[in-house]
């Protein structure tokens, strides 16, 4: 669920030389899959879809084959979802950037702004830590239960609030956790009524293990047993805390489709549901204690100067899973790849979708 710096990709794009349009990523794609690659990758320049393929497995214990339209676990590229629900927020005049957490939720931690949530610049300790230390793993734990033990456990702060940036899932969790408060909604139903649901993200949802299962078309993740055979993530210890953490809001568990995220993608555009004034804060960095800039905004990475013009974007990570959206703003242009056995390809198809997209 950690968030992947921007440098693989601008160092690749720096130090290799403009190769051939469309065949890199074709090219790429067909490496990555005889390699055993399993995922969606989709580009797209003024919301056409230049190149979407599928390749691998859905199911790899049942050979069932991917496709296009399957989906997948979006770990932390939710996170952009919550921020969208906050700035939504305040626009309604719900909340400001500036109003202390303290205003809304009961923390034993003074002095963090929404502004430092969103950015993660807010010093916050892990939740899954302390959950982990601490928690009866027989139960489910929610934002409530995590809210509780922080206060119960009070382990101290990272560093003081807009020091430096540090990534927070915690902090997520409390942005979530503030947005029902100040809507008298729960976030679940807040992110439907609000964004997938008008947007026509009709695969777009926060789903409990159980409401997965009856997803027809969900692509299960998965690792590497010892014989190096893929197989269901849920089997291994390492994906336990999705099920003891199972009902989280804030820092992941959205699952969509490529298609879906090139719908959102389209719509930041339209200012279909905030202002664009709201959205350009949202791609601005975070001004810190010390004058110096943190390039995290509200959901979203940013690289301002990359050679082919300002960029955000945003990586998941979880258990069998990684997920990627990169967004060229400036030129309209989409990348969006889902993959679902951890693959080691992952980032070559990224930075070949890049270079690919450029040369169209």
């Amino acid at each position: 669920m950690k968030s992947l710096s921007t440098c693989f990709i601008l160092i690749f794009l720096w130090t290799n030389p403009i190769l051939a349009q469309k065949k890199i990523l074709e090219s790429a794609i067909e490496t990555a899959a005889s390699n055993g690659y399993s995922g969606v990758v989709l580009v797209a320049e003024n919301g056409e879809i230049l190149l979407q393929k599928a390749v691998g497995f859905r199911s790899f214990e049942n050979q069932i084959p991917l496709k296009e339209n399957d989906v997948f676990e979006m770990a932390s590229v939710s996170k952009q979802f919550t921020a969208m629900v906050v700035m939504m927020c305040q626009e309604k005049g719900l909340l400001n950037w500036d109003d202390p957490v303290e205003k809304f939720l009961n923390i034993p931690y003074k002095g963090i702004t929404v502004r430092h949530l969103l950015t993660h610049t807010s010093g916050l300790p892990d939740y899954q830590a302390i959950m982990d230390a601490h928690w009866d793993k027989n139960k489910v734990a929610g934002n409530r239960e995590i809210m509780e033990y922080l206060n119960r456990f009070a382990p101290p702060k990272n560093f003081n609030p807009g020091e430096k940036y540090e990534y927070s899932n915690t902090g997520y969790v409390l942005l979530a956790s503030i947005a029902e408060k100040v809507s008298g909604k729960d976030f679940i139903e807040l992110s439907n009524q609000w964004i997938f649901k008008p947007l026509g993200m009709n695969d777009t949802d926060i789903r409990s293990l159980e409401e997965k299962a009856q997803v027809e078309n969900f692509a299960a993740g998965h690792l590497t047993d010892s014989l190096g055979n893929y197989v269901n993530a849920n089997k291994f210890h390492s994906s336990d805390y999705t099920v003891w953490l199972g009902n989280r809001k804030g820092p992941g568990r959205v699952s969509s489709t490529a298609g879906d995220l090139l719908k959102w993608d389209q719509a930041l555009y339209r200012g279909k549901l905030i202002q664009n004034t709201t959205l350009k804060e949202a791609f601005s960095p975070m001004i810190l204690n010390d004058g110096s800039k943190s390039f995290y905004g509200f959901g979203w990475e940013i690289e301002p100067e990359s050679p082919f013009g300002k960029m955000v974007m945003h990586t998941g990570d979880n258990p069998g899973y990684q997920t990627i959206i990169v967004r060229f703003i400036d030129s309209n242009k989409t990348i969006i790849i889902l993959n679902n056995n951890y693959h080691p390809d992952q980032m070559k198809l990224v930075e070949a979708a890049t270079l690919s997209l450029h040369k169209w």
